[in-house]
């Protein structure tokens, strides 16, 4: 009996490694096997997702946060030339900054640092997970920081997101997140309409490329970048299709499952790929708005701790040996 074990991570608390070892030590107390293969949707934990898969090594540079404040982030280089990149590293919503964080001036001008310092350093193929952003510039702060490091050198752009939104709808949808009132929302929008019409291409009718506040679009216009779905893009490069085929059962899981969890995000991507194996899903919470998305699960089980984690493992295994049925939802 082989239990996959796939989870994204519990943001803020647990990353998606910790998860899955947790759940995988309780299958393997109850005597089956675990697989840890944790997951990612484009948003925070790409990097680490993807680092081994790849075979990235940490590239850790000088950047601007935000605000324009210096930082040093670190992104990912492979010997055969991609670099793995998170929006989040440089222009992040929880990117460190002693000052005022306003929404309206943030910019991606530090996340095209690093593109550019990627490609400086022999990257043919540029991954940014778009996930995570402060900014809602449109993208042009890092065109204009790529164009100042000596542009893409010739290496293609994936922008990896797990939204559909379009480029002038980015502020309306993401801005009060981002701590933009009505005001700045409006503000923010006409901007993004104005940037809309001067970019080389209009990605106004485009979907996905409101992601990361118009980020996404902005390289899709200038650069040509291609626009994956995360969740998607990940499940390949680790080979889930593969191991998910020969699983007694898959194990997913995430901070909180509820009604956005099946527009693109990497439990319903699984769920998609899952074929005959029972999924089940350890949550930290579960939101009242999940209505009868939850039937697609074996089961659902809430576990906010490490400990919990371990208990839902070896449930989980130890009804599957026994073929006693689902394991009790806590």
């Amino acid at each position: 009996m082989t239990v996959l074990i796939a989870p994204d991570s519990f943001k803020g608390t647990y990353t998606a490694g910790e998860v899955a070892d947790a759940v995988a030590c309780g299958v393997e107390s109850s005597g089956g096997t675990a697989i840890r293969l944790p997951v990612a949707d484009g948003g925070e934990g790409t990097l680490d997702v993807l680092t081994v898969p790849l075979g990235l090594r940490p590239v850790t540079t000088r950047s601007r946060n935000p605000w324009g404040s210096p930082c040093r982030p670190t992104y990912g280089l492979s010997d055969d030339g991609t670099a793995v990149i998170e929006i989040a590293a440089a222009s992040g919503i929880t990117t460190p900054h002693d000052g005022p964080r306003d929404p309206v001036t943030a910019t991606t001008y530090g996340t095209g640092m690093l593109v550019a310092d990627a490609a400086r350093r022999g990257a043919r193929r540029i991954v940014v997970a778009a996930g995570g952003s402060a900014t809602t510039d449109g993208g042009t702060g890092a065109i204009a920081a790529i164009e100042a490091g000596g542009g893409l050198r010739g290496a293609s752009v994936t922008v990896l997101t797990d939204v559909t939104t379009r480029y002038v709808d980015a502020a309306r949808v993401f801005g009060p997140q981002k701590g933009a009132d009505a005001g700045a929302v409006q503000l923010l929008t006409r901007q993004l309409e104005a940037k809309a019409r001067a970019l080389p291409r209009d990605p106004s009718s485009v979907d996905a490329t409101g992601a990361a506040g118009g980020f996404s679009g902005g390289m899709w216009a200038r650069y040509g970048a291609e626009l994956r779905s995360g969740a998607e893009y990940i499940l390949d490069v680790i080979g889930f299709d593969t191991l998910a085929a020969g699983a007694s059962a898959i194990v997913v899981g995430e901070g909180r499952l509820d009604g956005q969890t099946k527009a693109g995000k990497i439990i319903s991507a699984v769920l998609a790929r899952a074929g005959a194996s029972p999924v089940y899903a350890v949550v930290g919470s579960v939101g009242d708005d999940l209505g009868d998305y939850r039937s697609r699960f074996a089961d659902v089980i809430v576990a906010t701790d490490a400990v919990a984690m371990h208990e839902a493992g070896r449930a989980i295994a130890a009804r599957l040996m026994t073929g006693s049925g689902r394991p009790a939802s806590g």
